[in-house]
C-alpha cells in the first residue's frame, strides 16, 4: 500500500517533467525552423549579388539579428563594408611607412588613402540614411543611398587604376589590390542588395 501511494504521488511529478521536456523540445524545434527561415531569406537575397558566396559568409552569422527585414539586411551589409574600408585604409596607410618607395608609389599610396577615406565617408552617409529610412521621401532617400554606395565603389576601384603607366613594385601593387578587393567585394554586394530590395 505504501509503495502504491508513493508511486501515485510521484505520477504528477513525472507527468510535469514529461510535459516540460516536450515543451522545451518543441521550442527548440520552432527556434531552429525560424533560424533556417532567416538564413534562407539571406541566401535568396545574396543570390542576386556579384559575389554570393562572400555575401553569405558575411551575412549568415547575423541571421538572428537581420531576421527577414530588408532594412536590417542592408544596414548590416553597409556596416560590414565600412569595417572593410577602414581595414583597407589602415593597410594602405602602413605602406607609406615602407622604406625605399619610389615617387610614383608614394603618390599612388597617397591618392589611394584619400580615395578610401572618401569611400568610408560615403558608406557612413549611406548607413545613416538607411537607419532613418521613412523619415522623409523614401524614394529620394534610396536614390541618395545608391548614389553614395556607387561613389564609394568607384573610389575604391580608382586606387588600382593608378597603376596604369606607373612604376610600382610587385609588393605595393599586390598589397593594394588585395586590400581593395577586400572592401570592393562587400561594397558591391551591399549595392546589389539595396538595388534588389529597394528597386526604385
Amino acid at each position: 500500500m505504501e509503495d502504491y501511494t508513493t508511486s501515485y504521488h510521484a505520477l504528477p511529478i513525472l507527468l510535469t517533467l514529461l510535459f516540460l521536456s516536450n515543451f522545451h523540445t518543441s521550442l527548440a524545434s520552432t527556434s531552429s525552423t525560424t533560424t533556417e527561415k532567416y538564413k534562407t531569406y539571406i541566401k535568396t537575397a545574396c543570390n542576386s549579388t556579384t559575389y554570393p558566396k562572400e555575401c553569405n559568409n558575411a551575412l549568415l552569422p547575423f541571421a538572428s539579428k537581420i531576421k527577414a527585414n530588408p532594412q536590417k539586411l542592408c544596414n548590416t551589409a553597409l556596416s560590414i563594408s565600412i569595417k572593410a574600408a577602414k581595414n583597407c585604409s589602415s593597410t594602405i596607410s602602413k605602406l607609406s611607412k615602407n622604406k625605399g618607395l619610389t615617387h610614383s608609389e608614394v603618390a599612388i599610396i597617397k591618392d589611394c588613402t584619400e580615395n578610401i577615406k572618401d569611400s568610408v565617408d560615403e558608406l557612413k552617409q549611406s548607413l545613416n540614411e538607411m537607419g532613418h529610412l521613412g523619415r522623409s521621401n523614401v524614394k529620394a532617400q534610396i536614390y541618395d543611398i545608391k548614389t553614395w554606395v556607387s561613389a564609394a565603389l568607384t573610389d575604391e576601384n580608382t586606387c588600382t587604376d593608378g597603376f596604369d603607366g606607373m612604376s610600382v613594385s610587385k609588393t605595393v601593387k599586390n598589397t593594394i589590390r588585395k586590400s581593395i578587393l577586400s572592401v570592393a567585394t562587400p561594397t558591391s554586394n551591399a549595392l546589389s542588395l539595396i538595388n534588389r530590395l529597394y528597386p526604385y
